[in-house]
């Protein structure tokens, strides 16, 4: 590395949030842009140390120390080569990944860690402004055709793939707009779309076509996929919410989380939203049902509609300030932590249960909950243990619950093409992840669960490969493969 001595003498230095009085009255993203000598110095932190754990943390396998040493001698252009290499969309992961790779540092062990996030996001910046970006087009064209289903991070990183491999793809979106999750279920606090709409720019400039309101299953049947491509991605996601059937669960003002975020993305794009689809916290006391990071997006946007007051509730204890014996480096730290949105406000409690919905005229007004323990049985299996007399009431006009995902929707095209499941919920692939059908392949949250959108990437990636082997070794139906063979 140039400096082997940076991370003994440079302060970690997190890229700086926006004053929370003045970001909470827009929608504008969170972070300061930092100014590239502020880089610069974060890069200088990258050590010599020989084993980089930050590979193993990272689900794309981005070669971290290399664009970090580039970085540090100001050779930004050759930075942005080696990361693109690895990462199709380092302005998804550089704003929206939890950076798994930061608490896998070696610096972790007991200093805090290079901060790769920042880095990677500087450098897909000035790769933009530079000019750098620009369309990869195939040196020609192989006459196999591919759809992908579904616009995500992992339906995007599948198609560009596909297409610089030579392949003619075509991206179905059932939504009006290409993104999927990124375009909808991120607020834009957390990523501005304009950084989505300049890469598509760019991945129609590379080839590929994208149809909208399109929903697979329907609009397009599962007999004309077969007939018009060789072979079919399923990029779907984990979509189907986890509900929380407890009593009162059908009174007016309980929602999904994901409801709520969509109405507010489609404001932020200009859509004008009918009244009755219209979910708002504005003057309302809102209670969020679930602690990870949807539940906490769901509070940033709260907050931002000028609701009365926000509580989150999280059924797993606090966690503590620091790694415990059981939770070492490099695992990521289950330890406690402040996102930008429960920097901003609100209320947390957690070791909460939700047992109740209370309403009034047929609407939500209270939300009756207990305080619990988390124990173990005889048998070791973690159990939640209610606290007697620990009974209490929460005033609530809007319920959001963001307790995560049970797999794909089951209908339609997933339903049609016969697939299997894995008994996760999601959808069963073999090694090369193709589905019980053969020719059709998942990637994503569809085939391995709710997860990161560094998973996504990768995934969409590794299935490029697969469809690439099969697609330049025989047709559509020339081999009859299922899952369990």
């Amino acid at each position: 590395m140039g400096n082997i001595k940076g991370f003994l003498t440079i302060e970690q230095q997190q890229p700086k949030r926006r004053v929370i009085g003045k970001r909470i009255d827009d929608w504008k993203e969170v972070y300061q842009k930092p100014g590239n000598e502020s880089v610069v110095k974060q890069a200088a932190r990258c050590m010599d140390c020989s084993v980089p754990f930050c590979h193993s943390g990272c689900p794309l396998g981005n070669i971290i120390p290399e664009w970090n040493d580039l970085v540090y001698k100001n050779q930004w252009k050759e930075a942005y080569d080696r990361l693109s290499r690895t990462n199709n969309f380092p302005e998804f992961t550089g704003t929206l990944c939890p950076a798994p790779c930061e608490p896998a540092c070696v610096l972790a062990i007991n200093d805090k860690p290079v901060t790769i996030k920042q880095i990677e996001l500087a450098i897909i910046d000035k790769a933009f402004e530079k000019g750098w970006v620009v369309p990869v087009l195939p040196k020609k064209r192989t006459g196999k055709k591919v759809a992908i289903i579904g616009s995500g991070p992992a339906g995007l990183a599948a198609a560009q793939q596909l297409n610089r491999l030579g392949h003619t793809v075509v991206v179905f979106e059932k939504s009006d707009r290409i993104g999927g999750l990124i375009r909808y279920g991120i607020p834009e606090f957390k990523m501005e779309k304009r950084r989505l709409d300049r890469r598509l720019r760019i991945m129609k400039r590379e080839g590929i076509t994208f149809i909208t309101n399109c929903d697979a299953g329907s609009s397009i049947t599962t007999a004309q996929l077969e007939k018009e491509f060789d072979a079919v991605v399923l990029a779907i996601g984990s979509t189907s919410p986890r509900d929380l059937k407890i009593q009162g669960r059908e009174l007016q003002g309980i929602h999904f989380a994901m409801d709520y975020l969509t109405v507010q993305n489609r404001i932020c794009e200009g859509d004008r939203v009918a009244k009755k689809d219209m979910i708002s916290a504005k003057g309302k006391n809102v209670v969020i049902i679930g602690g990870g990071d949807t539940g906490s997006d769901c509070l940033g946007t709260a907050l931002r509609q000028k609701a009365q007051t926000v509580t989150q509730l999280q059924h797993r204890s606090m966690p503590s300030g620091i790694r415990t014996i059981k939770n070492p480096w490099p695992e990521w730290p289950q330890t406690f932590s402040i996102s930008s949105s429960q920097e901003e406000g609100g209320k947390r409690e957690f070791s909460i249960v939700s047992q109740e919905f209370i309403g009034k005229d047929n609407k939500v007004t209270a939300i009756k909950a207990v305080r619990a323990n988390r124990t173990k049985d005889a048998a070791g299996k973690r159990v939640i243990e209610i606290i007697s007399g620990s009974e209490f009431e929460i005033p609530a006009d809007l319920v959001l619950i963001a307790i995560g995902y049970t797999g794909p929707q089951t209908n339609g095209i997933v339903k049609d093409f016969g697939l299997e499941f894995a008994p996760n919920g999601a959808l069963l692939t073999d090694e090369r992840k193709m589905t019980s059908k053969d020719g059709v392949f998942a990637a994503g949250d569809a085939a391995r669960g709710q997860s990161l959108i560094v998973w996504a990437i990768a995934e969409g990636r590794q299935v490029a490969d697969h469809v690439d082997a099969y697609l330049m070794n025989q047709s559509f139906s020339s081999v009859a493969v299922s899952a369990a063979a």
